[in-house]
């Protein structure tokens, strides 16, 4: 079992390293805006796009180095990923306090990810009923804004590592519209607190108040019209070393969207060793 792992990885590697890196931008309100994927190898059939969205300060080519198992799976299965730039390295999501220019100048994110949908759309015919996206930190922030304003074109997200801001914090208007989501987040993060508080960047950068974790998932709960508790299910412990644990809780009904929360038991603002959270969250979008 291990040899056949070891070739498995050693497939992803080769088959990552054969693709091309395409970068292409779509102009928006006198900007371009950029992103990054790689070139498919081999032809894709109206294939599902995911969006893979950097932390605060970061950029798309980061995440590609990030997500390289996520992004060969993904392309064995018929699906595009995706790598978007921030506007001057941040995203204008939904934290009022934010002093990033994304957010001062209050750039229109939701014309940047519909002009990348219908470029991808006439370029590869990707499925728009299948969209998704993943992000973390800052990123994650962002996923919550497409899933709150553009429910209709994204048809789940994971954010990682991200509260949604309380709403003393909050300038997005909602569209109460539920959309299946995943959160992963670590419960003795510093950055994102797990029990909710300000998110302080640096030494000097205040992106204001998010609520605690439960109370984002049972935002999403309430939207998808869930009641009662969530089921439990302890992951396995694959790296007993790293003193983390891994609950998952998850509300599934017919009919409904997804909504679930991977607890992570002593992680920080950071990945977890149990898990690859990008292959997680392609787990998740398929079963959309």
């Amino acid at each position: 079992m291990k040899q056949y792992l070891f070739l498995v990885f050693i497939s992803l590697i080769i088959s990552h390293s054969r693709a091309q890196i395409v970068s292409d931008s779509v102009l928006i309100e006198g900007h371009y805006r950029s992103f990054q994927y790689n070139t498919p190898t081999s032809p894709l059939r109206k294939p599902s796009l995911v969006f893979v969205l950097h932390g605060s300060g970061g950029n798309g080519q980061q995440m590609m180095q990030a997500a390289v198992a996520m992004d060969s799976t993904a392309r064995a299965t018929n699906t595009l990923v995706v790598y978007p730039n921030g506007y001057k390295n941040f995203w204008n999501e939904c934290r009022k306090a934010s002093p990033a220019q994304a957010n001062v100048e209050d750039v229109d994110e939701q014309a940047f990810f519909d002009g990348m949908i219908q470029r991808l759309k006439k370029r590869y015919d990707v499925d728009t009923k299948r969209v998704f996206a993943v992000g973390t930190s800052g990123g994650g922030h962002m996923t919550y804004k497409l899933a709150m304003t553009m429910p209709d074109a994204f048809r789940a997200i994971t954010a990682i590592i991200a509260n949604l801001p309380d709403s003393t914090n909050s300038d997005c208007v909602a569209t109460g519209q539920p959309v299946a989501i995943m959160i992963i987040n670590g419960t003795q993060d510093p950055i994102n607190p797990y029990n909710g508080g300000p998110v302080i960047l640096g030494k000097n950068m205040n992106m204001g108040n998010v609520l605690s974790t439960d109370r984002t998932l049972a935002y999403w709960a309430d939207l998808a019209q869930y009641s009662g508790q969530p089921t439990l299910e302890k992951l396995p412990d694959t790296d007993p070393t790293d003193g983390r644990t891994i609950e998952r809780y998850a509300y599934h009904a017919p009919g409904k969207p997804d909504v679930v929360l991977l607890k992570v038991i002593g992680g920080k603002h950071d990945y977890p060793h149990d898990i690859d959270v990008h292959l997680e969250a392609l787990r998740f979008f398929e079963k959309q």
